[in-house]
């Protein structure tokens, strides 16, 4: 599947289930192995199982509107790689690991539950599988003693073992990811290994060195080496607060137009929702949203200059110059409020048709300026009638005029993205 074609609800859906099926089944066969050949180390397995709980409940978001848990990620690859506890070899084995670890995700899911919020069940299903594959690439091999035929029980083979499953791990979980996401597969894969370069690495790099480390001084190894990575997200968090910070501040100056009466109330909010759908369905990366995000909600911020509100604030029945002339204004405006750049640009650009009065297209007009000019023409004109019958009358006049205004290519996204938005 290309990186901007549409992906059918009923196709995400069978996707989503297949994973959820193929993590349920995983974990009845590894009751049922469990059942049969018992369960060992229990303190052991406890220790591991809390320390995924609480990394389960201290949840954060992260870059490109993820919501991850690296500390137990980290928990749970640690006890999918551990060999030996303090000198002392472990017997815990594959299906254990995935009992354990599914008991942790699950239990830092009750919080969510009891705030009535929705579980996130994708997240644990990925967790599932992807410590189940990191076990299975590991825990066999050494129980039955091939890592210590092969002289890889100690020493830089040993841990140049752990790490490739921990590496392979990943490659699951991204996979995992972007099978779930609502996002084209291709771009979903190119965001998720992206992500995996950010807290993806330290959290390997944390769950290799607690299994490791725990051979040598046994479960102080969990929170010991823990502390790391928890700097680490305390930078994410940081940088998340710093983030959320800036995005109120760009939505309260664009509110300023809808106080002043020269849009309708939640025009800008609408407008960048909508336009950050669309720029995910054409496969733009984590930081053209993000400056798509803060561009269409400031979109029309150069209605200030005006001496006589538009009727309604829609730009999209104004004739091009007065466009342009509104576009300028907000550019200059925005370039004095410390945002990136690269928003005035794109407020200023998206007053442009997508094609030149001789009818040539103009390259240099960023998608993100494209994308906005599209959305907001929908919502000027979509916004008195959200029923089916005036957004399907509205599609068709956006289409309508792609032979100069808009590009195709962004109102077919929006045509795709519409329907998912009313259901």
């Amino acid at each position: 599947m290309g990186a901007g074609e549409a992906m059918s609800p009923g196709r995400r859906r069978w996707r989503r289930a297949a994973v959820h099926a193929a993590a349920g089944l995983l974990v009845l066969g590894s009751l049922g192995w469990v059942s049969v050949f018992g369960f060992v180390e229990p303190w052991i397995a406890l220790a591991f199982g809390a320390f995924v709980a609480v990394g389960e409940l201290a949840r954060t978001a992260l870059p490109g509107e993820r919501d991850h848990a690296p500390l137990g990620a980290a928990g749970a690859l640690g006890y999918a790689l551990l060999g030996s506890l303090d000198g002392t070899r472990t017997h815990h084995g594959m299906a254990q690991v995935v009992l354990v670890c599914t008991a942790g995700a699950l239990i830092g899911t009750v919080p969510r539950l009891l705030r009535r919020r929705r579980p996130k069940w994708g997240a644990v299903s990925r967790r599932v599988l992807s410590v189940g594959a990191a076990a299975l690439l590991f825990q066999p091999f050494y129980n039955r003693g091939v890592l210590l035929r092969h002289g890889l029980e100690h020493g830089p083979g040993y841990a140049a073992y752990v790490a490739v499953c921990a590496a392979l791990s990943a490659v699951v979980d991204v996979s995992l990811a972007a099978v779930l996401s609502d996002t084209p597969l291709r771009r979903a894969l190119r965001d998720e290994a992206t992500a995996v370069l950010r807290i993806g690495s330290a959290v390997a790099a944390t769950g290799v060195v607690i299994a490791i480390a725990a051979g040598e001084i046994g479960l102080w190894a969990l929170p010991l080496f823990s502390v790391p990575l928890l700097l680490t997200l305390a930078g994410f968090r940081r940088y998340a607060a710093i983030r959320a910070t800036q995005r109120q501040t760009i939505a309260s100056l664009a509110r300023a137009t809808e106080v002043a009466g020269y849009t309708l109330p939640g025009h800008a909010c609408r407008v960048s929702e909508l336009a950050c759908r669309v720029g995910r369905e054409l496969a733009l990366s984590d930081q053209e949203l993000l400056l798509l995000e803060y561009a269409a909600l400031m979109h029309d911020i150069g209605q200030l200059s005006l001496v006589d509100p538009i009727p309604g604030g829609a730009t999209a029945l104004l004739d091009d110059e007065e466009q342009r002339r509104i576009g300028r204004l907000g550019s200059e405006v925005i370039r004095r409020t410390g945002v990136p750049p690269q928003v005035a640009e794109i407020v200023a650009r998206a007053a442009e048709p997508y094609r030149r009065a001789d009818g040539s297209l103009d390259e240099a007009q960023p998608l993100a300026a494209r994308i906005i000019r599209v959305v907001n023409a929908y919502d000027d004109l979509a916004c008195d009638d959200p029923g089916p019958a005036r957004r399907e009358e509205v599609l068709a006049q956006l289409r309508a005029g792609t032979e100069r205004d808009y590009e195709p290519r962004v109102v077919e996204a929006l045509v795709r993205v519409c329907p998912r938005i009313a259901g």
